[in-house]
């Protein structure tokens, strides 16, 4: 837990780094069945570029590389002087990225763009060089990926993330190549994250996890998505990691006898069944392994899947023969049997997954699948942009299965119906879910419909039209009536009745529906059919905000801050705003406590701080209003005073809090019982305030406010993995994590701080790591 121990955990990880980085995704060690040097050897950029080469004849043994000999020539001469933060020659960057595009076994248009993908943005190179050089094809590739690069993403900004989504969407719709070149530049960068700085570390991992990831996922590409996921749990959570690893190594032979042992009993009754087939192991990759301990409360020892054998044959008749072969030999588990093949995941995969239970009383888990399936598993929407050749031998890059890519141009329409950038990104996320179960239904006709798994009639609706879902009325499943919050299983016949007299959906379904296409779909009827109603709706929510607050209207409801407020909250005009806020979407006091911010900003005065404490003896002395700032504290008869929150405590909402002038800063905010507070001399007393918290404080200030504990317990493995646990189930963000231990005692004090909204979520957080084993007593950090 202590320094001591991650130095033995890195050397764990260096001496093991085939299994945790390299091996986990591209296998960069094999060519063509022979073991070449592991990546971190190569420093010379011209055995990196050999290696490239190798790569690109290896799946395509006739290609023309002249194209790519030239644009390694020309990246080498634009790069040439500059360095990365390791110190190495930067060409190495663009020469590793075009290596993981060669893995993904794409054409040479691709690999060229991937060479070139910052010369423009580094160097003195142009877009009409490159395309000069190697055709408009290679420089709207390179342009898109150097715009993509100028994305500035932001967790704590929300609508900027959204912005930057829609672009990398709308890269996707024109070239989805341009986005694959993404994700290879940051998982090289993922790769080398190690000579960036701790925050630095933490930001890109988090961007990966929650943007890069995700969409790796939904185009399919497993060789890269399950890197980026173990890179970037290992900057974001390093002591779950690296407690991971030494949990899978510390049986490590074990585990190796044991999958070699099924690989071989496997492979023995396939061959005597007759089908042809190849046969291989693997213990699954850290992050996946991690998700499901964390999803089902469980250790490692715990999770059935924590082996899987893979069964690679050559038709879809010989993977069900295949897994008639396997359930005959081994007891399987029930309701752990998922058919990919017949019903595919949204993204391409195809599958047969059956969990079974060995001689021996462990788990594994076999996936069977046909080469053609393996490969779509493994290169997603890339399988589809391999070199093609035509009979005349020029090749062709049109997309053999277009409808593949329905869900992008689904996202694509819901983005051009929201004006609202935070429902776009809330909609994003929910279909980007990649832990969300599917269930898997039919129409009257026998189609099959993919839904969420918990969706409902109205979800179903939707999904086959929205003036179905709008005129919906009721709803039949396997021929019997049911509720409209019916829960959809598998394989259920569901009709929906529909009726020309129906008013269009209630605002209730929002409550009740699970996919993001049937809120998106509901949402936007209510706009239109009640956009002059929503505006005139808002319009009065506003002024009733405003007079309950004190807030004169005249003042802040000028164009030019309705011109910021709009572009900061992502709306086209002011009405939009409007008619957003009289239907749900947004809150009314987000809106007028931002125009507020831009009138103080051109109107500032800032007190000193003998005005602050006159205030205040004025305040005592008559009946005044309470004043709002934006930080979600209220101070008595001031309303034009600098606020932060005291670092020696921390305070949180639900928290007594009192305010102290501060000389020169304003108005610190401390909790009562901060020993700061508790030992103020006399004279020192005279400059506390009254304050107190404002009651809609975590919904308006955004929830960011800063709790430390401090936790004492039994220092034990794992603890700080089950810490972490807690802490992630509950989805909070984590700012830092010390671990002091006592090899005396055998105990560890462990210092967490995290965002939390308010004190009641703090305190169930404390009262879920209080039920940890071990642990002996929480407190809060106080100064």
């Amino acid at each position: 837990m202590a320094a001591d121990v991650m130095k033995e955990l890195e050397e764990i990880n260096r001496q093991n780094k085939k299994s945790i980085t390299e091996n986990t995704a591209l296998g960069l060690e094999i060519i063509d069945g022979h073991a070449v040097k592991a990546p971190e050897d190569y420093q010379d950029p011209d055995e990196l570029y050999q290696l490239l080469i190798a790569r690109v004849r290896k799946y395509h043994p006739s290609a023309d590389v002249s194209m790519i000999e030239k644009a390694y020539k020309i990246a080498r001469g634009a790069h040439e002087g500059q360095l990365r933060k390791s110190g190495e020659p930067y060409i190495i960057h663009p020469l590793w990225v075009a290596i993981i595009l060669a893995n993904l076994e794409l054409d040479k248009e691709t690999i060229v763009a991937g060479m070139l993908h910052d010369v423009v943005e580094d160097t003195v190179m142009t877009d009409e060089e490159i395309e000069e050089e190697f055709g408009a094809e290679v420089a709207l590739l390179v342009d898109g990926v150097t715009k993509l690069g100028q994305l500035s993403y932001s967790k704590d900004k929300l609508e900027v993330q959204a912005e930057n989504l829609r672009k990398m969407f709308l890269a996707m719709a024109k070239d989805i190549r341009v986005v694959i070149i993404k994700l290879a530049d940051r998982l090289h960068n993922m790769r080398t994250l190690e000579f960036m700085r701790p925050e630095k570390q933490k930001e890109k991992a988090r961007e990966t996890m929650d943007i890069y990831s995700p969409i790796a996922q939904r185009l399919g590409i497993s060789k890269i998505k399950t890197e980026l996921d173990d890179l970037a749990l290992k900057y974001l959570k390093p002591d779950v990691f690296f407690d991971l690893v030494e949990q899978i190594n510390a049986r490590k032979t074990e585990r190796e006898e044991f999958v070699d042992q099924i690989v071989k009993e496997v492979s023995t009754y396939i061959k005597e069944a007759n089908i042809h087939a190849e046969v291989n192991g693997r213990v699954k990759h850290f992050f996946s392994i991690y998700k499901k301990m964390v999803n089902q409360d469980k250790t490692v020892d715990q999770i059935y899947d924590l082996f899987a054998v893979r069964i690679i044959v050559d038709s879809v008749r010989d993977c069900y023969a295949a897994l008639g072969v396997i359930h005959e030999i081994y007891t399987p588990i029930p309701g752990r049997f998922k058919d990919y093949i017949a019903m595919p995941k949204a993204n391409m995969y195809q599958s047969l997954h059956t969990t079974l239970m060995s001689s021996v009383g462990q788990p594994f888990e076999i996936q069977i699948r046909t080469r053609e399936m393996h490969k779509t598993a493994e290169y997603g929407i890339a399988a589809h942009w391999k070199y093609k050749e035509s009979n005349d031998g020029k090749k062709s890059v049109e997309m053999q299965e277009e409808e593949k890519l329905n869900w992008l141009r689904q996202i694509l329409e819901w983005q051009r119906d929201m004006s609202d950038n935070r429902e776009f990104l809330n909609m994003l996320k929910g279909d980007l879910d990649l832990f969300a179960e599917d269930v898997y239904c039919f129409t009257p006709n026998g189609e099959v419909k993919r839904l969420p798994n918990g969706s409902t009639p109205i979800d179903f609706a939707y999904a086959i039209h929205s003036a179905v879902g709008n005129k919906m009325v009721g709803a039949r499943v396997n021929g019997k009536l049911v509720t409209i919050d019916y829960k959809i299983q598998n394989g259920d016949r569901i009709e929906i009745l529909t009726s020309q007299n129906s008013k269009g959906p209630s605002r209730d379904w929002l409550n009740i529906v699970q996919s993001s296409q049937a809120k998106s779909k509901i949402n936007q009827w209510f706009k239109r059919e009640f956009k002059e109603e929503n505006i005139i709706r808002g319009k009065e929510m506003v002024a009733a905000y405003c007079r309950n607050k004190a807030i004169n209207m005249t003042d802040i409801n000028k164009p030019k801050y309705q011109e910021i407020v709009q572009k900061k909250y992502g709306f086209r005009d002011w009405e939009s705003v409007m008619a957003a806020i009289g239907h749900g979407g947004l809150k009314e006091g987000q809106v007028v406590n931002r125009l507020v911010d831009e009138y103080k900003k051109e109107h500032k005065q800032e007190l000193t701080d003998e005005a602050v404490l006159e205030k205040v003896a004025e305040a005592s002395k008559h009946t005044v209003h309470i004043a709002k700032s934006k930080s979600g504290v209220v101070v008595k008869g001031i309303d034009d005073v600098a606020v932060k929150f005291a670092r020696c405590c921390n305070p949180v909402p639900g928290d007594e809090i009192v305010g102290f002038v501060t000389r020169g800063r304003g108005l610190s905010i401390h909790r009562t019982d901060c020993v700061n507070m508790i030992h103020l001399t006399e004279s020192e007393r005279a400059r506390l305030i009254e304050t107190e918290w404002e009651s809609d404080v975590a919904e308006e200030a955004g929830g960011q406010y800063l709790a430390n504990i401090k936790m004492y317990a039994e220092d034990r493995p794992g603890l700080l993995m089950e810490i972490s646990a807690v802490l992630m189930e509950n989805k909070m963000d984590v700012k830092s994590m010390n671990v002091r231990t006592s090899k005396k005692k055998n105990t560890a004090t462990i210092e967490i701080g995290f965002i939390v909204q308010k004190r009641e979520e703090l305190e169930y957080v404390i009262k879920k790591m209080m039920q940890l084993q071990g642990v002996i007593d929480i407190e809060r950090a106080i100064g």
